[in-house]
């Protein structure tokens, strides 16, 4: 099985009640490498778009990413959760195990990364318990027992949520956080290019599959 046929399957999903809240299935972004970014779940923008990180989340992290010479096009990113929860809310620990025993464990199998970077609680608990805490863990490098090596690290909303110096503070440690699990990858598997001449502009790139979305929910309402 390759991505594409993973991600045909994904969209038609209906396997648990988180679907009903929204559009559908979100997908994923970039292409396999070497680092893999995970988020927790879609918001509104993610919702209507059908990918992750696509919103002023999204954006943030593509700034993060330029900032250590990584683009979206270059590297995967994806969440635990591929539906948006109700109200926006965080995936619990037993919706995030339902979904990425589903779905990311395949994509990893697919993809096979050597370093995945983890943004925010809920991949964070995901692999490495639900007592873990992103403001004591972050930062840290925990070798997974497929061999992958793991970095937690705050998620861009957590970001958008502070001011002044706690924002700047915050920000550094992201910025380091991703020089280092990109040291992780270098040691692993070497020097890898990564970074387009320019940004990924993915609401452009996924305007379509907005206007697919947006369709099969007027569908849907105009059933009911």
């Amino acid at each position: 099985m390759g991505l594409t046929v993973l991600e045909n399957e994904l969209l038609s999903c209906r396997a648990c009640s988180l679907v009903s809240y929204g559009r559908g299935p979100t997908s994923w972004t970039g292409t396999p490498s070497p680092i893999l970014f995970i988020g927790e779940g879609p918001g509104g923008v993610e919702d209507e778009y059908g990918a992750p990180l696509v919103g002023p989340s999204g954006q943030l992290l593509d700034k993060a990413l330029w900032s250590v010479g990584l683009t979206r096009d270059k590297v995967y990113v994806t969440n635990i959760i591929k539906c948006r929860p109700k109200g926006n809310r965080t995936p619990t620990a037993q919706e995030s195990e339902v979904c990425a025993s589903r779905w990311l464990a395949k994509e990893i199998e697919l993809i096979r990364p050597v370093v995945i970077v983890g943004l925010g609680n809920v991949p964070l608990q995901y692999f490495l318990g639900s007592d873990k805490r992103i403001t004591r863990s972050r930062g840290e490098l925990h070798q997974l027992k497929n061999g992958v090596w793991f970095m937690p690290t705050f998620h861009p909303a957590y970001l958008l949520r502070q001011e002044g110096k706690a924002q700047i503070a915050a920000k550094w440690d992201v910025f380091n956080d991703f020089k280092a699990a990109l040291a992780k990858m270098a040691e692993l598997v070497g020097e890898q290019e990564l970074k387009s001449s320019e940004p990924t502009n993915l609401l452009d790139l996924f305007q379509n599959r907005k206007e697919q979305r947006a369709a099969w929910l007027g569908k849907i309402h105009s059933v009911e």
